[in-house]
């Protein structure tokens, strides 16, 4: 199955949840309305499609547009022997989206790597907290209007036994 085929054959499965489909590089490419992340992910972890594989998840900020961050999926199908890309937007005012966390176990992992460096909010996530960084580290590092020369907090000094 071609990109262009397997791009149509999802668009008539999910339905209004596509909002726009290309190719890039010989990846099919699906950008989907964020409310509609979690049942579309859902649907093609399913026959026909049988994307078992998260690959990656993570984030972009486009700091200019209202729809700041776009949060990137990158699926693999074994069955099929196919990559699928999926984007949804998120607003700058409020970053969330639904968790994977029953879908797929590294999906806990990835959400976890996406909030803390980005700050986007996975709900229902079972246990989101920091990965990365510290409990009292302040901001998200990767966003574009975290201040670089911004001095943190430092950690007390543990006493030996």
């Amino acid at each position: 199955m071609g990109p262009e085929d397997l791009i149509e054959a999802v668009r008539k499965r999910l339905g209004p949840a596509v909002e726009a489909a290309t190719d890039s590089f010989g990846d099919p490419v699906l950008i989907l309305r964020a409310e509609a992340v979690r049942p579309a992910l859902a649907a093609l972890r399913e026959p026909p499609f049988d994307f078992a594989v998260l690959l990656d998840l993570t984030c972009v900020d486009f700091a200019a547009t209202e729809g700041r961050f776009e949060l990137v999926y990158h699926l693999y199908s074994l069955a099929g022997n196919v990559r699928l890309r999926l984007k949804a937007s998120v607003p700058a005012a409020d970053p969330a989206a639904a968790s994977l966390a029953g879908l797929w176990k590294n999906a806990e992992w990835l959400e976890r790597e996406v909030f803390d460096m980005f700050g986007v909010r996975f709900e229902g996530h079972p246990y989101l907290r920091r990965l990365l960084t510290y409990e009292g580290f302040e901001g998200h590092p990767l966003r574009k209007s975290y201040p670089w020369r911004l001095e943190q907090p430092r950690i007390p000094l543990k006493e030996g036994p």
